[in-house]
Parts: structure tokens; sequence; C-alpha cells
């Protein structure tokens, strides 16, 4: 078996997509009545928007691209036509005190100008990053549901030692039951992880890149605290 060199270059959507789907139905199949499968359904559609909506950003940025282009010359051109004619204006003045409002009047065009340019040539990238911004924070907030979820799955009530209050939840797990739901929460997270990486692949901007890497310290630091629970099972 011969694996493609590009396909190691690039974290592959359909892949994730899939792997997500299968974690959703082996939870669906062990747990078909626990809000974990619910999460994991809504993962499923998250991985799904976010690989329909990098290809719609790509094709609407195009457009974008373009459009913000063709402003930035129009800008460019309105302004050296207006300076040109301020020019032509300057050679008709005698005295210079009048050209102080030619001069004025040239400078200001030039900063307009240039703020016109910086806006339009920066629009693409800002709607590249509200998009991206929106499906990261759906992201991370899935990872806080999954971390609640986890959280009244202690291993210690497993103990038979251990005395309940009435103020404890109730358990409905033995230990391989929270073994593998504890494990399930862990992949939740690696996968928000994984799919929260797909949108660096789309976008290069700094801002994007920096909450895709928060989201993913996010969810290793959860997935820890999960492993360190399992860990304290008991036999």
């Amino acid at each position: 078996m011969t694996v493609d060199s590009a396909s190691l270059e690039r974290l592959s959507a359909r892949a994730v997509q899939a792997t997500v789907a299968r974690l959703s139905e082996r939870i669906e199949a062990r747990f078909p009545t626990r809000g974990l499968a619910r999460v994991a359904l809504e993962l499923t559609r998250l991985a799904g928007d976010v690989s329909e909506g990098a290809a719609a950003i790509r094709a609407r940025l195009r457009w974008v691209r373009l459009a913000s282009r063709v402003g930035v010359v129009l800008v460019v051109l309105a302004t050296l036509v207006a300076i040109a004619l301020a020019m032509q204006d300057a050679g008709r003045v005698d005295s210079s005190v009048d050209w102080l409002p030619l001069i004025e009047s040239a400078i200001n065009d030039v900063v307009f100008a240039a703020i016109a340019v910086f806006f339009l040539y920066a629009l693409p990238n800002r709607i590249e990053r509200g998009q991206l911004l929106g499906l990261l924070h759906r992201l991370r907030s899935l990872a806080h549901i999954v971390d609640m979820h986890q959280l009244t799955k202690d291993p210690e009530r497993l103990r038979h030692d251990f005395t309940p209050t009435p103020a404890s939840a109730a358990l409905d797990l033995d230990r391989a039951g929270m073994e593998h739901y504890l494990d399930y929460c862990s992949e939740l997270l690696s996968l928000i992880g994984k799919v929260a990486a797909l949108c660096a692949e789309e976008s290069r901007d700094p801002v994007v890149l920096d909450t895709v890497s928060t989201v993913e310290t996010l969810t290793t630091g959860m997935s820890r605290k999960i492993w360190q629970k399992i860990s304290l099972l008991p036999d």
C-alpha cells in the first residue's frame, strides 16, 4: 500500500469527519439514552459545517478579493487624477499663500486614499476571520459541554467504602461503563481539537491560528484530567 505524500502535509477534512461519525455511532450503540450521544452528533454536524464552511468561504473570498482589488485600483486611480488636477491648478497659482489649500487638499486625498486601500485590501481577511472564529467559538463551547458531562463521573464513587450523601448525584454506571464513558469523553475532546485544526488548514490569519491553538490547549487539558480519572478507577 502506498501513501500519497501530499496526504501527510494536510489534515484531511474527510478523514476527520469519518472518525467523528464513527465515534458518534460507537457512543450511540453503548449509551443510546445519554446526552453524550447528542454531543457526539453535534460534533458530527460541526465537522461538516467546518468542511463545507471552509469551501464556501474560499468561493466567497475569491469574489470578495477580486472586488477589493478592483476597488483598490479605482481608489488609487481616482487619487492620482485628483493630485494631477491639483498640480494643474498649482501651475496657475502666483502667491505662496494660495498653495496652502492645494497642499492640504492633496494631503487629505492621500490620507483618505490610504485608509480606503487598507480597508479594501484587508476586507477578505476580515470576512474569513469572522466566519472561522464563529465556528471555533462553537467548538470551544462544545468542549465545555463534554467537560460538564464527565464532571460527575468520579472514580471514588466506585470504591466499596464510598459513602454517598443526599446531595450526591445518582450513579448508574459500573466500572466498565464508567471507563467507556470517560474514554468516549476523551476521544470527543481530541476530535474537537482536530476539527478546530481544520480551520487552521484554511487560514493563515494570526488571530484564527491563535484561537485554534487555544482550543487545542483547552481540549488537551480537559482530556488529561479525564485520563487521570481513568487511572484511578478501582480494579
